[in-house]
């Protein structure tokens, strides 16, 4: 196959009860592009039956591969790997309980080919639909945490932890090339470091489905804020591998 022109990448950890729906739905969408495409499931060591549900389906979804790691290492770390072997000209990652559809790639394309690098899905920004709007203590926790952010690195930001990013190769190459959070504050990290970088990012609104069984706790948040501070003290500190860039 040549190279496609989107890669879809689905960090996966003991999601074989939702992820067949995914990417049944997936499959829907792609058939109707005009667009070559591949479709990555890369498991985390899952406890359940994740990576053999999506072996089996890889027969009857179109340019369906599995990438299995037997370890549970962190969602950063296989949205890392998945970003990095995919060959796809964007590079999209999304959550595996299609939170956010992939149908909203299609409103991506449009600021990649007027200058962005990196396009982010936010459930923050006017046009944005929550469904049904996320429980009032999540809410809390996410708005200061934003804040944060925002103050430490991300100034006009506002939605740094939606899972539905895209990148261009020569972005996502570089930039998940010299990451170091393996945990939830991969999103913070990324982010910054495009900014870093001086890659353009643009925040869409997305329609979020807020589904059952979400695997973030509030313990989370808080080590997304301890991740924070340590990207910050690493860009202060020069510890990322920057290199002179060639335009």
């Amino acid at each position: 196959m040549a190279r496609p022109y989107l890669s879809i990448i689905i960090p996966a950890w003991n999601e074989a009860k939702r992820l067949p729906i995914t990417l049944i739905d997936i499959d829907k969408h792609m058939a109707k592009v005009d667009y070559t495409y591949e479709i990555l499931v890369v498991n985390d060591g899952s406890k359940d039956n994740t990576a053999e549900v999506a072996q089996k389906m890889s027969s009857h979804i179109k340019n369906l591969k599995v990438v299995d790691n037997h370890v549970n290492r962190g969602k950063g770390a296989v949205v890392r790997d998945g970003m990095l072997i995919a060959q796809g000209n964007y590079r999209l990652f999304m959550d595996a309980d299609n939170a956010t559809t992939v149908d909203h790639f299609d409103k991506m394309i449009e600021h990649f080919r007027t200058g962005a690098d990196v396009v982010i899905g936010s459930r923050a920004v006017k046009g944005a639909k929550l469904d049904p709007p996320e429980p009032f203590y999540r809410q809390i926790p996410g708005k200061l945490g934003n804040l944060f952010i925002q103050a430490l690195l991300l100034p006009g930001i506002w939605d740094t932890q939606c899972g539905f990013k895209a990148f261009s190769d020569r972005a996502a190459e570089e930039i998940f090339g010299m990451m170091k959070i393996v945990g939830w504050g991969f999103d913070v990290e990324c982010l910054a470091l495009a900014k870093e970088l001086g890659y353009k990012i643009q925040e869409i609104p997305v329609h979020w489905v807020n589904a059952e069984g979400s695997h973030i706790g509030i313990s989370d948040y808080l080590k997304v804020l301890i991740e924070t501070l340590k990207i910050r003290l690493w860009l202060w500190r020069r510890k990322y591998p920057f290199k002179a860039r060639t335009v």
